[in-house]
């Protein structure tokens, strides 16, 4: 760890002369982001299929145009972001000058996790780069392809005195975590989440832990059949179920199940054809140990659609689950996968009491043409964000905030948040400014 500690060093440094703290260098920088990513775009896709067969359009998408997105409306944000902001005064500092200024942290660790290898971690850069943070990159080392890549492409591209790639795996990992860093943000499993808070604490450094857990869909006895079907399929086995945004499992009454069982079937078809197997749009479990897991988890309610599964290539089809109890193994951790459970409630009420006995989740989903029970169930329940008649639509409009409520995401940061609301757009996606309230007299 040596090479690192002087890595580290290198970086404090260059954040202590301010390096990276003008406008002009953090645009300069996320420019070079987007060349990185236009410049090797054939073989990011390419290592995202090695990893996760990932589709090209899904890759595009979910990818390299999110982050490209992301970097452009940073650069077009910025100047306003920085600006200083002056605040109403009292009659006693009429003759002050009171605002509010925003800093940067200093050097700050991202830790990324493999479902969505480039954007989960260059996402959080380009909010971290924004704000004039220096970055220590830890990209995921169960997405090995695409991890090797962006370790060598990186230093390539920017700044190597306020920028650095550490590789490795969960031991290399907790010996990153002794060292002291400005702030942290962690996007991956609440067990490891754990860790890097009780790591966290030991230098009581700011953390953003962007965890997952089980999202809730209820499918309303007033549902549009066509329409409701496509979206829960597209949002259900997009990257293969491997998203913290999903829709979990259904909710729904027996004849709402009846009705939207046989549309799943159908809209899988006109997706992936006869066989998805043989699809080139339907992807792939990242590895063995992941594929064993949702293996276990087919043996809860019973098969209606899919459950083939090949050990060999990883592959699971895509899998609705009936007859599901909540006391199931399916049901007892977040999923992950392409398997959507099903149970059944008799009411809205009862769907209701459900979701509320449970963690609050990172996303909750409603399908109903009765505006009644869409805002009914908003108002009665609690989730990091909500949709109604759709689903994962949310993370693509970046003027909204994104996060979850207690074990679905954990904020940790500066008093002016709350539970990742009210941020900016570059708050809600990276280590964010640090806002210092200074009052100067006349």
């Amino acid at each position: 760890m040596t090479s690192f500690a002087e890595s580290l060093l290198r970086l404090r440094n260059a954040f202590a002369c301010g390096k990276s703290h003008s406008v002009e260098f953090r645009i300069s920088q996320l420019q070079s982001l987007i060349r990185l990513l236009e410049e090797n775009e054939a073989t990011l896709l390419n290592v995202l299929d090695q990893d996760l067969h990932k589709s090209k359009f899904e890759a595009m998408i979910a990818e390299i145009g999110f982050v490209k997105n992301e970097a452009i409306s940073a650069m077009n944000n910025i100047k306003s972001w920085v600006t200083v902001e002056f605040v109403e005064k009292t009659f006693v500092t009429k003759l002050d000058q009171c605002f509010i200024r925003k800093e940067p942290f200093g050097v700050a660790l991202i830790i990324a996790a493999w479902s969505h290898p480039v954007q989960l971690l260059l996402t959080p850069l380009v909010g971290a780069i924004a704000a004039g943070n220096c970055v220590v990159l830890k990209p995921s080392e169960v997405s090995v392809n695409t991890a090797a890549l962006l370790s060598k492409l990186i230093p390539q591209y920017l700044d190597k005195d306020c920028f650095a790639v550490y590789s490795g795996g969960p031991v290399e990992t907790r010996k990153l975590l002794q060292y002291k860093f400005d702030y942290i943000f962690y996007t991956g499993n609440s067990a490891v989440g754990k860790v890097i808070m009780k790591a966290a604490a030991e230098h009581l450094t700011p953390v953003t832990l962007e965890l997952g857990g089980k999202n809730p869909c209820y499918i309303d006895q007033s549902f549009n059949l066509e329409s409701t079907a496509q979206r829960l399929v597209w949002g259900c086995f997009f990257n293969t179920g491997q998203c913290c945004i999903s829709p979990d499992y259904v909710l729904c009454s027996k004849e709402v199940q009846e009705q939207l069982v046989p549309a799943i079937k159908q809209c899988l078809k006109k997706f992936y054809g006869e066989e998805p197997k043989e699809s080139a749009d339907y992807g792939r479990i990242i590895n063995d140990h992941h594929f064993n897991r949702l293996q276990k988890l087919l043996n809860s309610g019973q098969v209606a659609i899919g459950g083939e599964t090949d050990k060999q290539d990883r592959y699971i089809a895509p899998t609705v689950l009936v007859d599901v109890m909540e006391s199931d193994a399916v049901m007892q951790q977040e999923v992950f996968g392409p398997i959507l459970p099903i149970i059944n409630v008799n009411s809205m009420e009862e769907a209701i009491a459900f979701i509320n006995r449970h963690q609050k989740p990172l996303a909750l989903y409603v399908y109903a043409t009765n505006t009644k029970v869409v805002n009914e169930i908003l108002e009665k329940t609690s989730s990091g964000g909500f949709c109604s008649n759709e689903n994962m639509v949310q993370l693509t409009l970046n003027t909204l905030p994104f996060g979850g409520i207690g074990k679905s995401s954990t904020w940790c940061s500066d008093p002016y948040n709350r539970v990742g609301k009210a941020q900016t757009p570059a708050a809600a996606c990276a280590p964010h400014s640090l806002i210092h309230t200074l009052s100067q007299i006349h």
